[in-house]
C-alpha cells in the first residue's frame, strides 16, 4: 500500500480522472486566480459527492468525503478550500427542511446542473457571535430581499449558486435566521476584490456583494434559531461537515510535504516514518470522527468532539510542516516555490472558524458539563 494510495483510489472512484489531470499541472498554476482546477472539478462530476443518491449525486459516505478531501489538498489547497465550501454547502441543505420535499427537487437540480455553491453563512467577526448572519432581509411582497457582504466567500467568481444565513425580523419583532439559496446571476449581487494574499489565491475567496436582492418565499428557509451563541441542530451538522471536510484538506497539503520527502528518499528512514506515522495518525483521527457521523452520531457532542479533532490535527500539521521542509533540505526549498508554498498553505486551517482561541473557554465550560456554545 502506498502512502496516499486509499485516499486517491476513492477520489478516483468518485471524480475520474481528476487526480491525474490535476497531478499534470503545474502548483503554482493550480493556486493562482482563473486556475483549471475548478473546471476540472466540475467536469469530473465533482459538485455531486455529497447530493444523496436518490436526488441524482454520487451519495458519497464522509467517511469518503474524508479521503477525497485529503486526496485534492495534496493536489491543490486552493481546490480543497473552495470545494469543501461547496460540499458543506450541499450537505446543509441536504439536512434542512424545506417542506414538501422541495429541499429534494433543489438537490436534484444542483446535481442534474452540475452546479457549484458558494457559502454565504456566518463567520467570525470582531465583537460579534460567529453565528449571526452577516446578510439581512425583510420581506416584501413575498419575496425575502437580502442585503449585506460577505467576505471573503470562496468561490466568489465560480459560483452557480450562493447558499447564505440571512437575519429576518418575524412579526413578533423577533430576530430569527433564515437560510436562502441565491442564483449567482440574480439582480443586485455584486463580487468584489477582497482576496490579496497569493497563498489560496486559487479558491475565489473574494466579497460578494448583495444589495436589495429579491430571493423567491420557496428559497427561503426559516429556522428556529433566535440564540446566536448555541447553534441550532442545522448550524451544528453543518459545523461537523465544515470541520471535517476542511481540516481533511489542510491535512492534504501537509501530506504533499511528506510525499515530497519519501520520493527523495534522502532523510534518515526513522526521520521519514516519524512524518508518515503523524500524518496517519491525524488522519485516523479524522476517519473515526467520520465514521461516527456515518453511524448517526450528531448534536453537540459530536461537534465538541470533532473541533477537538480539528485542533488536534491542527497541532499535526504544524508539526508536519516544520519537519517535512526542513528534511527536505534547502536545495529543494530554493529550487522549486512547491514546498514554500504548500508550507504557507498549511497555516491556512488555524483562521477558519471557529478559533482555538475563540473556543477553549467554552470547551472547557462544556466538558465540565454545560451546554456547548459556539458564538
Amino acid at each position: 500500500m502506498r502512502f496516499l494510495e486509499t485516499e486517491r483510489q476513492t477520489l478516483e472512484k468518485f471524480m475520474p480522472g481528476l487526480d491525474g489531470q490535476l497531478a499534470a499541472v503545474p502548483l503554482a498554476e493550480l493556486e493562482r486566480p482563473g486556475n483549471p482546477a475548478l473546471a476540472l472539478f466540475k467536469a469530473s462530476g465533482g459538485p455531486n459527492l455529497l447530493i444523496p443518491a436518490d436526488q441524482g449525486g454520487a451519495g458519497a459516505t464522509a467517511l469518503e468525503a474524508t479521503r477525497v478531501m485529503r486526496a485534492i489538498g495534496t493536489r491543490s489547497p486552493s481546490l480543497g478550500v473552495a470545494s469543501t465550501m461547496h460540499h458543506f454547502s450541499v450537505a446543509s441543505l441536504a439536512e434542512a427542511s424545506l417542506g414538501d420535499g422541495f429541499e429534494w427537487m433543489l438537490l436534484e437540480g444542483i446535481a442534474a446542473g452540475n452546479l457549484l455553491l458558494a457559502s454565504g453563512f456566518a463567520e467570525g467577526r470582531t465583537g460579534a457571535s460567529i453565528l449571526a448572519p452577516n446578510l439581512r432581509g425583510e420581506w416584501r411582497d413575498g419575496n425575502l430581499v437580502v442585503t449585506g457582504a460577505k467576505k471573503p466567500c470562496s468561490l466568489s467568481r465560480s459560483m452557480d449558486l450562493l447558499t447564505a444565513s440571512v437575519a429576518v425580523t418575524d412579526e413578533g419583532g423577533r430576530e430569527r435566521m433564515a437560510v436562502v439559496v441565491i442564483p449567482s446571476d440574480s439582480p443586485g449581487l455584486e463580487i468584489r476584490p477582497f482576496w490579496s494574499n497569493f497563498v489560496l489565491a486559487g479558491a475565489e475567496s473574494d466579497e460578494v456583494v448583495l444589495k436589495d436582492v429579491e430571493v423567491p418565499k420557496r428559497l427561503v428557509v426559516m429556522t428556529d434559531s433566535t440564540d446566536h451563541q448555541r447553534p441550532d441542530q442545522l448550524q451544528t451538522s453543518g459545523f461537523i461537515w465544515f470541520e471535517l471536510l476542511v481540516t481533511a484538506s489542510y491535512l492534504g497539503a501537509a501530506c504533499a510535504l511528506v510525499e515530497q520527502v519519501l520520493a527523495a528518499g534522502r532523510a534518515d528512514a526513522v526521520e521519514r516514518a516519524a512524518l508518515v506515522i503523524e500524518a496517519e495518525s491525524a488522519m485516523a483521527m479524522l476517519e473515526g470522527v467520520a465514521r461516527a457521523k456515518d453511524a448517526g452520531e450528531q448534536g453537540e457532542e459530536m461537534l465538541a468532539e470533532v473541533l477537538c479533532v480539528r485542533y488536534a490535527v491542527q497541532d499535526a500539521i504544524g508539526r508536519i510542516n516544520r519537519r517535512a521542509v526542513e528534511l527536505l533540505g534547502g536545495m529543494a526549498y530554493i529550487g522549486s516555490s512547491d514546498a514554500a508554498y504548500l508550507s504557507a498553505a498549511c497555516a491556512g486551517l488555524m483562521f477558519h472558524p471557529p478559533s482555538r482561541t475563540h473556543m477553549s473557554e467554552q470547551l472547557c465550560e462544556h466538558f465540565a458539563g454545560r451546554p456547548l456554545r459556539v458564538g
